[in-house]
């Protein structure tokens, strides 16, 4: 089955079966990819921001993260589930793990990484330290990023993981992904807290009500500023749907 390309308020998301073997199957045939993860922060920065609107139109794969976006796509008579982006990257690394490809981690404060790679080699059997080629931490200067950008060239790794936030992991990715022309690069947030156990996910049941947002926003009120965005998509959702102009 191919991509099927719908708009969320102007904004491209792609819907499929089974996104992961979709990105599987061009991991292994070695086909260059840029995977945007959409929620609904993302949908509006995007209206905002045209630098972010033009990565996202570009972007070979955008799958339907947040819960605002499935629900959306929904009204549209679509039947589609959350692909949320953390378990898709789990499901590239198991991949990698399994056909002996490489891997390349960027993001997270400093130690974080060092923490995932220990807890993936606790929880995920697929996983292979071998296959990880290089890491660093998504606090660096002019210099360092010299050096990361040296070493992706240098390494190609199959898979990259980028995680400092929306929407610079966007932004950054599509200006560098030249470099490994024929990796998967996949932007996946604050995913590294949560497989270090720095964070923790939703509980099950919130996931699959649609709720991990307001799990997080109970961990840390302090993103209630961000969560606005949730009320105003519902609003420009309302108004397009009405067929009103504002």
């Amino acid at each position: 089955m191919t991509l099927q390309k719908q708009r969320v308020l102007g904004v491209p998301v792609d819907v499929h079966d089974c996104y992961g073997d979709w990105l599987t199957e061009r991991l292994l045939q070695g086909v260059g990819t840029q995977v945007v993860t959409l929620n609904t922060e993302m949908v509006m920065q995007a209206r905002s921001n045209p630098d972010l609107a033009r990565v996202i139109e570009a972007a070979e794969l955008a799958v339907p993260d947040g819960a605002g976006v499935v629900l959306y796509l929904r009204s549209l008579n679509l039947a589609i589930e959350r692909c949320p982006g953390i378990e898709l990257a789990e499901t590239l690394v198991r991949a990698v793990g399994i056909h002996h490809k490489t891997l390349y981690l960027i993001g997270g404060a400093p130690g974080i990484l060092e923490l995932v790679v220990e807890t993936w080699q606790k929880t995920m059997p697929q996983f292979d330290r071998s296959c990880l080629v290089g890491m660093h931490h998504g606090y660096f200067d002019a210099l360092e990023e010299a050096k990361i950008l040296q070493s992706l060239a240098d390494q190609q790794p199959h898979l990259i993981l980028v995680g400092l936030g929306v929407p610079r992991q966007e932004l950054w990715i599509e200006q560098h992904r030249h470099l490994c022309a024929n990796s998967i690069w996949i932007g996946v947030g604050g995913s590294f807290d949560v497989w270090s156990g720095v964070k923790q996910r939703a509980p099950k049941l919130m996931q699959n009500w649609n709720l991990e947002w307001l799990y997080r926003l109970y961990l840390e009120p302090w993103r209630w500023r961000r969560m606005l965005s949730i009320p105003q998509f519902a609003w420009c959702a309302l108004q397009q749907r009405l067929g009103w102009k504002g």
